[in-house]
Order: C-alpha cells, then structure tokens, then sequence
C-alpha cells in the first residue's frame, strides 16, 4: 500500500505558515519520504490568505500541486472558508479555535480544535510562535512526520537564536490535542 499525503496549512499572511509547511516538509524528507512543498500568498505581506501545500509519499509524485487535502490545518476563518471546499470527505481539519470561529456547513471531516495562538500568547508572550504550537498539535494528531524529524527540522529551518523558543513550542503543540 502506498502511502501519500496532501496536506494544506492556510492562514493569513504574517501567521508563519509557508515557514510551517516548509519545516513539515524537511521533516518527512528526514523520514525518508518523498515530497512536494508549494507555496502561495497575496501581494500584501500581511493580512492576505496564505497557504503552504506539502504532499508525503513513499513513492513518486508526478503533481506538485494539493487537489483534495486529506489534512487542512486553519490558522483563520477567512482561509478556512477559501480552503474547506478542497478537504477530502472524513478528512482531518485542525483549526486554531482562537482565530476560526465556525466550521463551514455540511462539512465532513473530524475536525480538532487547538488553541495555538493562545498557548503561544501565554506560553512564550507572542503570536509569533501559533503556526509552531499547531505544528506540534499536528504532528501528534495526523502524524505527518516524527516528533525527532520535526525537531531536526526545525533546528535546521531557523537562526540559532529563535531555535530554542520554537522548540519549546512544538513540544507546548504536542501536550494540546
């Protein structure tokens, strides 16, 4: 059986999404599979919908692109409601239940609601750190990748100096689901 994953982390601009995908795809590298990492964002730096594609395989991908997600992880209402069109019926969606506010209607997916912004705001006093709290939630809810891969690539992904800090909060991430 084949293993493959379309995975689809969406927000807005600023919310550190493009730097989550790109670290949860150098963690399934690390795992020894194949992926995929695209990215797409306003012409505004901040504010405008964001989202980072990863597609996992332990084979060839012959697509770059995410069609129907069968992980779709919200950092905002308005990027949920752009992105919830393309989760696979009984696929996972993970919302930050700080910034998303309702599920769509006739939605079929288990849904799990994180506090991400919330425990980075009272955890480590900044926003800053959600999008790695969620990866954390993520990680231990749709084991995308492992906890060690993630950390590796985490500690390969950032300055020394922020490295630490992003740490902690994956492991705050892990403790939340």
């Amino acid at each position: 059986m084949t293993k493959r994953m379309e995975i689809r982390i969406c927000g807005l601009g600023g919310q550190g999404v493009v730097l989550a995908g790109q670290i949860l795809g150098r963690a399934a590298v690390l795992d020894g599979f194949n992926v995929v990492q695209t990215q797409s964002y306003g012409a505004e730096a901040r504010g405008s919908n964001a989202k980072s594609e990863i597609i996992i395989s332990d084979s060839k991908i012959g697509f770059p692109l995410v069609r129907h997600c069968d992980v779709l992880i919200a950092m905002s209402q308005r990027s949920l409601d752009a992105s919830a069109k393309d989760l696979k019926e009984d696929g996972l969606l993970i919302v930050d239940d700080g910034s998303v506010e309702r599920i769509p209607e006739g939605l079929k997916a288990k849904v799990f609601h994180v506090a991400a912004t919330r425990t980075a705001e009272s955890s480590f006093k900044s926003k800053l750190y959600a999008n790695i709290v969620m990866l954390g939630a993520a990680t231990k809810i749709a084991k995308l990748a492992t906890v060690k891969s993630m950390e590796k690539a985490i500690i390969a992904g950032l300055p020394e100096n922020a490295r630490k800090t992003n740490i902690e909060a994956f492991r705050k991430g892990l403790e939340l689901p």
